[in-house]
């Protein structure tokens, strides 16, 4: 009687903690979307922010925000794989790979400010790469990885011993067994790594202002000439993120609508997560069934 009561209080609580996170979510999603909303409009999306005159939009921070998130993703996603993987299926426990994780949670717990600093000093002035969509990636990169890693490792870890010694028993190399059977089913947690990690780089705006810089000169979206100084394909220029441009209206204050500026950013930077999350999921499942299935016949 006892251990029944003792669960139901328990389950009680449960329930109580989980409606509390999901009213504070809700919450803060609702008071931004709420206040956001009304003032998104095709303007706003189609058109480039204006610095001294209301009705601008940000047509260049949404762009290169997601520019930014896919280059971050294509140059941190191989390392942080090879590296989860040696982690998960070839390092040996010794004190080696506990040295490698306790700095991998080390660097995870590191401010993003002082990543900034880092790639401001590394990258835009050793490098001499300047304030550029490049550096901001390169420093993201920095910023994102530890996460990204443990995640992949956790997802890795979390594919059964038996499905490993399955394809060893078919002959197959540590290699391929990896490659065919053990990817394949962490790829639902290796993509929730790959969102989680995408979450932070749309919202990050500490260190892009130190590294990608807060304004760039005008984007010519017809110019598909990568080194060319107005191509929206290149790396070298400076690039305001939808994160950086909120930060950076309300405090200059020049904009006359910088609250409604303010508020439809972070209404659309919230849109724009929510969308990524879900179609990479989406993508990820698809994925997901494919390759299992490839692997069953």
């Amino acid at each position: 009687m006892h251990a029944k009561r003792n669960d139901k209080i328990a389950t009680v609580f449960i329930y109580i903690f989980v409606a509390i996170v999901i009213c504070i979510l809700a919450g803060i999603l609702g008071e931004i979307l709420i206040t956001g909303l009304p003032h998104l409009s095709w303007h706003f999306l189609s058109s480039s922010a204006s610095s001294f005159q209301a009705g601008g939009g940000v047509r260049d921070q949404l762009f290169n925000s997601v520019y930014l998130l896919i280059l971050t993703i294509a140059i941190s996603l191989p390392i942080a794989l090879g590296a989860a993987i040696y982690l998960s299926e070839y390092a040996k426990d010794n004190w080696i790979t506990n040295t490698i994780r306790t700095s991998i949670e080390i660097l995870s717990s590191l401010p993003s400010i002082v990543v900034g600093l880092f790639g401001y000093l590394l990258f835009v002035i050793q490098f001499n790469l300047g304030f550029s969509i490049i550096s901001g990636a390169l420093a993201l990169t920095f910023f994102n990885l530890p996460i990204l890693t443990s995640n992949i490792e956790q997802a890795l870890e979390g594919v059964p011993q038996s499905q490993r010694e399955a394809g060893q028993a078919l002959g197959l190399s540590n290699w391929k067994t990896i490659r065919g059977i053990v990817l394949p089913a962490a790829l639902p947690g290796i993509l929730t790594g790959i969102v989680l990690s995408a979450g932070r780089v749309f919202g990050e705006a500490a260190a892009l202002i130190y590294t990608a810089g807060q304004s760039g000169s005008t984007i010519d979206y017809s110019n598909w000439n990568a080194f060319s100084p107005t191509s929206f394909l290149n790396v070298m220029r400076p690039a305001e993120t939808l994160a950086v441009h909120i930060w950076k209206v309300n405090t200059e204050g020049i904009i006359p609508d910088a609250t409604i500026v303010s508020a439809a950013t972070s209404a659309l930077l919230v849109i724009v997560v929510i969308i990524f999350n879900f179609g990479a999921r989406a993508l990820g499942n698809m994925l997901y069934r494919k390759l299992t299935a490839s692997n069953t016949k």
